[in-house]
């Protein structure tokens, strides 16, 4: 950006290019963080323990490879997503940042420098076939690589020969990413856009498709939990550091000024609601800080684990709230699993419930669309089903909250939609 001849930097910060700078150095940033934790040979070897294993729900990499081969992990995966969609010349948008920071945050548990590509071959082999161009449905890619985990799981966690297990593997994965596309565009109405985790809703799906077809041959996956605990203040400490970052940055950028927060805060976020395209880069940056730090006070309060899942989470909240997330919203749909911690047979602390508080934040829509106590009920019923619809794709989708989410919102928004027209009448 030249002005009077002068490079005008906030315009530059502000723009395409300046967007694509801060996905690059948050991917850095995650890499430069895991190389202060663990030697270069130990995070090579903890990359490989990481790529080899079995990754379906809940597989910590922190557990599982130590702390630097997941943030290595989880920041290369960011450089290399961002660097597909600058070589695509794509514009980043809300929905960009959202689909990256969802990468970034399943990278720390479930998508790895292996598996997730094998999904978006079978992305662009749809497009070929279809003869349309891939950055059509890069987004559907990105967001498809939920479904990374029938890679991993085919490829090292069956009793066959290597050649086959790799060759299965990779069908199983190209087979997954191939069929995204229509189905995703197909099943958006079912929730009525009020689920922002649609892929999560189709990939649970498909993912219940392909684990009958495992079951009904005899190859059954049993259920598991690797959690990693003892870093609590450590993580605690960076994500309050990149959240203060960015309301920092993203104040001072949009003139020292919280302008554009509150038009923002007062959409429904409703699929797709793109804050950057609304609203603009740094109160979008602000909105990301913001809900990022409630997701912190969450954990703490609550008294919950900071490691790769939940870390996960809060990454996923602050990707989201460039599309469709805000305080306003996100809030009652955690305190209905706060609700439901204090009436149910389980406890906030337990690792599945901690995620649920998390991701439950998909239904934050329907906060926005109905009033605040839609979004209580929601969150409260949402934290019952999520429990136990993994069950049908075992783990093998690592948006369970999406897939539970579809299902909740296509029930509720109905009956919520009834409701208001009889009130109005």
């Amino acid at each position: 950006m030249v002005l009077n001849g002068k490079l005008d930097f906030k315009k530059a910060l502000v723009g395409d290019g300046g967007r694509f700078f801060f996905l690059f150095s948050f991917g850095t940033l995650l890499c430069i963080f895991g190389m202060t934790r663990d030697s270069m040979p130990v995070i090579l070897s903890g990359l490989w323990r990481i790529a080899a294993e079995p990754d379906y729900l809940v597989t910590d990499y922190i557990e599982v490879g130590g702390m630097g081969a997941a943030f290595v992990n989880s920041g290369l995966l960011v450089l290399l997503f961002t660097g597909i969609l600058a070589l695509m010349k794509v514009r980043v948008r809300g929905i960009s940042i959202a689909a990256v920071f969802i990468v970034s945050g399943f990278a720390l548990f479930g998508k790895n420098l292996l598996n997730v590509w094998f999904i978006l071959g079978g992305v662009w082999l749809y497009a070929k076939v279809h003869g349309e161009p891939f950055f059509q449905y890069v987004y559907i890619a990105f967001f498809g690589t939920s479904l990374a985990p029938i890679v991993s799981q085919i490829m090292f966690g069956i009793d066959l020969p290597v050649v086959v297990r790799i060759a299965l593997g990779a069908a199983a994965g190209l087979g997954a990413g191939f069929v995204l596309p229509p189905l995703a565009a197909a099943l958006l109405p079912v929730h009525h856009g009020f689920n922002l985790y649609n892929m999560g809703f189709t990939s649970g799906m498909v993912g219940t498709i392909t684990v009958s077809l495992f079951k009904s041959h005899g190859f059954v996956v049993e259920r598991r939990m690797i959690w990693s605990t003892g870093n609590d203040t450590l993580l605690a400490s960076l994500l309050v550091v990149l959240c203060v970052s960015l309301i920092t940055v993203g104040f001072r950028l949009n003139g020292r000024s919280a302008a554009g927060l509150s038009p923002m805060w007062r959409q429904s976020g409703k699929l797709i609601a793109d804050f950057v395209d609304m609203f603009d880069f740094p109160p979008t940056m602000m909105n990301m800080g913001l809900n990022g730090l409630i997701g912190i006070a969450y954990l703490l309060l609550a008294r919950c684990d900071f490691n790769g899942p939940t870390i996960g989470g809060i990454f996923t909240i602050m990707g989201f709230s460039a599309m469709g997330k805000t305080p306003r919203t996100i809030v009652p749909v955690m305190l209905g699993t706060v609700l439901g911690g204090l009436t149910k047979t389980w406890s906030l602390t337990d690792p599945v419930v901690q995620l649920t508080a998390l991701f439950s934040t998909t239904l934050a829509p329907i906060a926005g669309g109905f009033v605040w106590w839609a979004g209580v009920i929601a969150g409260y019923v949402h934290s019952s089903v999520v429990l136990y619809v993994g069950v049908l794709h075992s783990g093998f989708n690592l948006y369970n909250n999406g897939f539970a989410g579809g299902l909740v919102a296509a029930v509720l928004v109905p009956l919520l939609e009834a409701f208001r027209r009889r009130s109005q009448r």
